[in-house]
């Protein structure tokens, strides 16, 4: 296994960034692959964010490769933040990595934490499998193309989250398809229940 630091990778966007990266493999060979999205680089949030770095030490373990990154503007990665837009091509090209260096035809799934979540929602690259999102605010974007999507999605909605609590979670993707949203406690920060939302993208993951 590679360890918590993970490898580091560059990614290039179809628009000329150069984004940082750390791949994190398995000891024994990846059954599936997580390409993870960190919180609002305006208010700090990283690839080494809690969320996303429990998420790349923990599943590896259970034989998930995880890819994290860090979008445009944000520590090493080049460009500059562009209110979640741009960054969709830093998600792409994420996925683009992933499955290079996992190899095609393992299932890869998206992971996006808070403002990652949101992004992660409007990309509907044929590559992955489905979505698992956490504590989405789910009002950055006019819409989300993950909305009619059939793919499964995961939402992991924190009680008394700051930003859009559970009942308002499932107010929203009430009409979406394919869609399973899950309570749990705490919240916006996951202090309470960051080993809840660990042992449900790893189960939403799992072949």
């Amino acid at each position: 296994m590679t360890g918590p630091t993970g490898i580091p990778t560059t990614l290039e966007t179809a628009d000329g960034e150069a984004l940082e990266a750390l791949l994190h493999r398995p000891e024994q060979g990846a059954k599936a692959v997580v390409v993870v999205t960190h919180p609002h680089p305006l208010y700090g949030g990283d690839m080494y964010n809690t969320v996303p770095a429990t998420l790349a030490r923990e599943l590896p373990a259970q034989g998930i490769a995880v890819l994290r990154f860090n979008f445009r503007g944000v520590g090493a990665s080049s460009g500059s933040h562009d209110q979640g837009e741009a960054e969709r091509h830093d998600l792409v090209a994420a996925i683009d990595s992933a499955v290079h260096a996992c190899a095609d035809g393992l299932p890869l799934f998206l992971a996006g934490y808070s403002f990652g979540a949101d992004v992660a929602l409007t990309v509907d690259d044929p590559r992955h499998c489905g979505w698992a999102v956490i504590a989405p605010p789910l009002g950055l974007f006019d819409s989300f193309a993950a909305r009619d999507d059939p793919r499964p999605k995961l939402v992991l909605a924190p009680t008394d989250d700051q930003f859009c609590p559970n009942t308002r979670a499932t107010e929203v993707t009430a009409g979406w398809t394919s869609t399973t949203v899950t309570e749990i406690p705490g919240d916006h920060f996951l202090a309470e229940s960051m080993g809840t939302a660990l042992d449900a993208v790893r189960a939403f993951v799992e072949p």
